[in-house]
């Protein structure tokens, strides 16, 4: 399904309380997968995945950032007849999640759980992502190839293989080969700080990382979130890795 702005959404369950599945830059909502079981298990209501603009199968337009992404988000509760929202986001898409619950947006939200999220960027790292959105995106002459970058892309090389359904639903063909399904302008949407975006929820804010994640610590994170937990023997795709214990993160 689209939203008139042309964002793509898979969706399912029934009831006007609406779960959005948020996934992280350079990834696409199928990374979801591997946790839906769990939500058509245990979820009482609705569900939406959606590809954020710039992202799989949605629009690739700018303008990107944190609130344009969000006001997409919001246009798909909207076409879910949702009167209530819960968010589980990864990394940017929990990001774009803590927006979604600043109130700015006109919808219930209930709760943000948001795993792996960076909070501390140094300027190197800003001024890196800044620069890969000035760049061409890439076109290889196979889908197998294109997969592979856009896995390297999302953070999923060794852990999804580039045959894998999951990994062919981050390329798109063009007319010259295959490219990722990332426009690489999506990249500008980094720079304000993540911990000010984040305290900005007025809903209440669970997050959580794997132990293994390198891009985010539990000292970093309890400065937003004294509660902030860590799921152990996972890494930075703890929704892929251990979707079970992500899960559980939405327990009441």
């Amino acid at each position: 399904m689209r939203t008139p702005a042309g964002i793509s959404y898979r969706r399912g369950g029934s009831g006007a309380d609406l779960l959005l599945l948020l996934h992280g830059l350079g990834a696409t909502g199928a990374v979801w997968d591997r946790l839906l079981p769990l939500v058509e298990r245990d979820w009482h209501g609705s569900w939406a995945v959606p590809d954020l603009r710039g992202h799989g199968r949605s629009v690739a337009e700018p303008p990107y950032g944190y609130a344009v992404h969000a006001a997409d988000v919001a246009s798909v509760a909207v076409a879910c007849d949702a009167t209530r929202v819960t968010v589980l986001g990864h990394s940017f898409g929990g990001v774009v999640g803590a927006v979604l619950a600043g109130g700015w947006y006109g919808l219930d939200v209930a709760r943000v759980v948001a795993a792996g999220v960076k909070i501390d960027w140094t300027d190197e790292e800003v001024a890196r992502a800044r620069s890969l959105a000035g760049r061409p995106p890439q076109v290889f002459p196979t889908a197998a190839e294109a997969a592979e970058r856009h896995l390297r892309l999302a953070g999923l090389a060794g852990l999804v293989a580039a045959g894998d359904p999951v990994a062919l639903a981050g390329v798109r063909e063009t007319s010259g080969g295959f490219s990722p399904a990332l426009d690489p302008r999506a990249f500008g949407a980094v720079g304000p700080p993540v911990e000010e975006v984040l305290s900005r929820a007025q809903a209440p804010l669970r997050l959580a990382a794997g132990s293994a994640d390198p891009m985010v610590g539990l000292r970093a994170m309890r400065r937003v979130d004294p509660g902030a937990v860590l799921l152990e023997g996972a890494g930075h795709n703890a929704h892929w890795e251990d979707p079970a214990a992500v899960w559980s993160l939405l327990s009441p």
